[in-house]
């Protein structure tokens, strides 16, 4: 025990005499263990599986995802770090919620743009997650988390949207989440964000009084909100009155600028357009955990029909398909969503199991495996392994077992089982 200790402190000395390195964006020396190629690397590494545990791209209106970006680009040219490879992208997520990865890989869900008024409150956002990439915040965190041994999930990326069912198929998760870094932020770190974001929007030419009216309507949606709403948006990113003052005090002391308000309703016409759609959506999801079958049919049919370009409302119409035992019209629903979004693993995952009782293997097959291309998941894991061992590929029916045993869960069990079965069979 003694030498362990001996060895801890040595490492712990270590790290902190070669660990220091300078804030490029407050000119603080901090302790970081995590080198600025490292932060890029994992950045590139998780922005993908990232996405798809949280709903995917916005594929709805391509345009908002440029706009979008072109402000986000505006905004990384002014700040600290410009060279870092910024990317701004729209996720189809129904929660008020962006995040920032290291590297400068962010995110912004379509929950959230519905909230905001103009495109310095954009700007507020995008520039606030700015910092947080450029800051190193995401580093810092990693290093303490090093330093106590706690570190990060390795496994299990939940998919942060308001339908629980379908949030199990991204159980097992292969990957460190978004939600692990942003989760970490302290209340100086949410500070910081806010005062350098402010002098990013002022750089590009940004009414400051934006990120006020930002804070505002943050502190105002917090009230009287659910447990589960307050912990997307708000439990990363807590809203106070403190911040409310803090950023209104930066905004006197630098007035004018551009506030973009009809450009910004412009670019986000068809998203708040949807908004009923996406409202029958939820509804549909609620009654359907209710069994009310029919109302959720009515509901999923309603909305499809407002908005024929939306891969969530025909993944729902292929889960009522599969709910009433019709699995050739879950298929096609299933494919309806693919052709919408090809780029987003759960419906191949819904279409694979579709196609499973339709005893089409071979396509259940290929449409697990391209889901595990896009996001590796327990249960496509498992129904590889099935076919895999079907088929007398012992080594890979291990592989994919040894993947879905991972964690938790009625799946890991079952593939747990399986493995024991062909130990014993090779035995």
């Amino acid at each position: 025990m003694k030498l362990l200790h001996s060895i801890a402190f040595i490492v712990l000395a270590a790290a902190l005499a070669t660990g220091c390195s300078v804030n490029p964006v407050t000119g603080s020396s901090e302790l970081s263990l995590m080198s600025p190629e490292q932060e890029v690397a994992i950045g590139e590494q998780q922005y993908e599986p990232s996405q798809q545990s949280q709903g995917g791209r916005y594929v709805v209106d391509p345009d908002l995802n440029v706009y979008v970006n072109n402000v986000g680009q505006k905004l990384a040219r002014v700040s600290d770090r410009p060279d870092l490879p910024y990317e701004f992208v729209v996720l189809n997520n129904n929660v008020p919620n962006a995040w920032a990865l290291p590297g400068g890989k962010i995110a912004i869900n379509r929950g959230l743009l519905v909230l905001l008024d103009d495109e310095s409150e954009l700007a507020a956002v995008l520039g606030h997650e700015i910092v947080h990439a450029a800051a190193r915040h995401g580093a810092q965190q990693q290093t303490q988390g090093t330093l106590l041994n706690v570190g990060l999930m390795a496994a299990g990326v939940a998919l942060a949207t308001q339908d629980h069912e379908a949030a199990g198929l991204a159980v097992g998760a292969l990957g460190v989440g978004a939600q692990a870094w942003q989760a970490q932020y302290g209340q100086r770190q949410e500070l910081q964000a806010d005062k350098y974001g402010i002098e990013y929007m002022v750089r590009a030419g940004y009414d400051p009084q934006g990120a006020v009216e930002l804070q505002k309507t943050f502190v105002k949606l917090s009230e009287g909100q659910s447990a589960n709403w307050m912990e997307s948006f708000f439990a990363s990113h807590p809203p106070s009155q403190k911040r409310v003052e803090a950023n209104r005090e930066m905004a006197a002391e630098n007035p004018g600028g551009v506030r973009n308000r009809a450009e910004y309703q412009a670019a986000i016409a068809q998203l708040k357009e949807d908004q009923s759609a996406y409202k029958d959506y939820q509804q549909a999801l609620k009654a359907m955990s209710e069994e009310n079958y029919s109302e959720a049919r009515r509901l999923a049919d309603k909305a499809v029909k407002a908005q024929p370009k939306e891969p969530l409302f025909w993944e729902l119409q292929g889960r009522l398909e599969a709910q009433q035992k019709d699995m050739d019209g879950a298929a096609n629903a299933f494919s309806r969503a693919i052709s919408a979004n090809p780029e987003y693993f759960r419906p191949y995952v819904y279409r694979g199991m579709a196609y499973k009782q339709l005893d089409k293997p071979q396509e259940a097959a290929a449409d697990f495996q391209q889901s595990m291309n896009l996001l590796p998941t327990q249960i496509s894991a498992y129904y590889l392994g099935e076919y895999a061992m079907e088929n007398g590929d012992r080594q890979k029916a291990i592989q994919y077992f040894q993947m879905a045993a991972q964690g938790d869960g009625e799946i890991a069990k079952a593939a747990q089982a399986k493995l024991q079965q062909l130990q014993q069979q090779g035995g």
